[in-house]
């Protein structure tokens, strides 16, 4: 073991790579994994997200960047903690069969174990409401899992119970056959007030924790979006309620897209750069809200395995309710 390594880093494997003149000037992803046989570029990717890809003591953070002559150094984190228990944690949920169910997932609630989550998840929950029956094809920390809502947001989720459900699930999720809307409450209003944000989304270059608008690379990202009632002056308006139509789901996509167009979600600890209006922080605090205004009002989806069209739709929560009525009162 290095002696070197920070404290929380104590434990990791460390790689030591040489990338010789036949690989320089590929991208250093492709190049790593020619070097690294047992470690696939999307991991690699992941690895230098998290910062612990390095050369001469620097973190490297970008795929795509042209490998160099030299010596690298991989950081390989220790195994995740033994596959999730079971917890009796309450779920409200929507629809059940023996192929899948759909739930209203709390804020606050993180879908599946992570570093630093390892209980009190909506996976520890599944486990306790349906036993043995979540499909496998998820892995052992994700059983179920075919899409995720951030922590702080709100709102519906499917998760499948048989392998059959999690392919197809995953399939129609592929192909953005799935009906998503989610209702944001904004910092100002976007503008037009209609109107489609169609971009490239991928991790920020500044910012390792952060997804950002990309010019090059990335993956694409399709949000359609609608003010549904803007508050304030008419003319500039201090806040907003906005629907927002997913056509593709990257991570943290409409948080992304909101703040693109000036108009981040209220509340956002990450992307709600800009202060809002006294009024509306006075709003805030008497709402209760401490997370970001997102939540997913809308998911329709064609059963995969019996072929019924189903469509579940819930109203948003207190804290953002509560705060749509403060908001409403300007």
């Amino acid at each position: 073991m290095r002696e070197d390594l920070p404290e929380d880093e104590a434990d990791f494997e460390v790689r030591l790579v040489q990338i010789g003149d036949g690989a320089a000037g590929d991208r250093l992803d492709k190049a790593l994994a020619a070097a690294v046989p047992d470690l696939s570029r999307a991991r690699l990717q992941a690895l230098m997200a998290e910062g612990l890809i390095r050369r001469d003591g620097a973190a490297l953070t970008s795929g795509s960047s042209k490998a160099a002559v030299g010596e690298y150094e991989i950081l390989i984190p220790p195994p995740a903690p033994a596959e999730p228990q079971p917890e009796a944690i309450p779920l409200t949920v929507l629809f059940e069969d023996e192929d899948l169910i759909v739930i209203d997932k709390p804020a606050g609630m993180a879908v599946h174990p992570a570093p630093g989550t390892d209980s009190g998840t909506l996976v520890n929950a599944l486990l306790h409401h349906c036993g043995d029956s979540l499909s496998g094809v998820g892995g052992v920390a994700r059983p179920g899992i075919v899409h995720r809502l951030d922590k702080e947001t709100s709102g519906v989720m499917v998760a499948a119970k048989s392998d059959a459900a999690h392919q197809g699930l995953s399939k129609l999720f592929a192909t953005h056959d799935i009906d998503r809307v989610y209702v944001a409450l904004t910092r100002g209003a976007p503008h037009p007030s209609k109107g489609t944000v169609d971009t490239l989304i991928g991790r920020s270059s500044s910012d390792r924790k952060k997804m950002a608008v990309l010019k090059s690379g990335g993956r694409q990202a399709i949000t359609h979006y609608a003010v549904e009632k803007a508050f304030g002056p008419q003319e500039k308006p201090l806040a907003a309620r906005v629907s927002c139509r997913l056509q593709t789901g990257r991570t943290h996509q409409i948080r992304v897209h909101m703040a693109s167009k000036g108009a981040p979600c209220l509340g956002d600890p990450v992307y709600g750069s800009g202060t809002p209006a006294p009024v509306v922080r006075e709003a805030i605090t008497a709402s209760g809200l401490s997370r970001q205004a997102l939540h997913a009002a809308v998911l329709g989806f064609v059963h995969p395995v019996t072929g019924q069209t189903l469509r579940f739709e819930t109203p948003m929560p207190a804290d953002m309710a509560g705060l749509e009525a403060a908001l409403s009162a300007l």
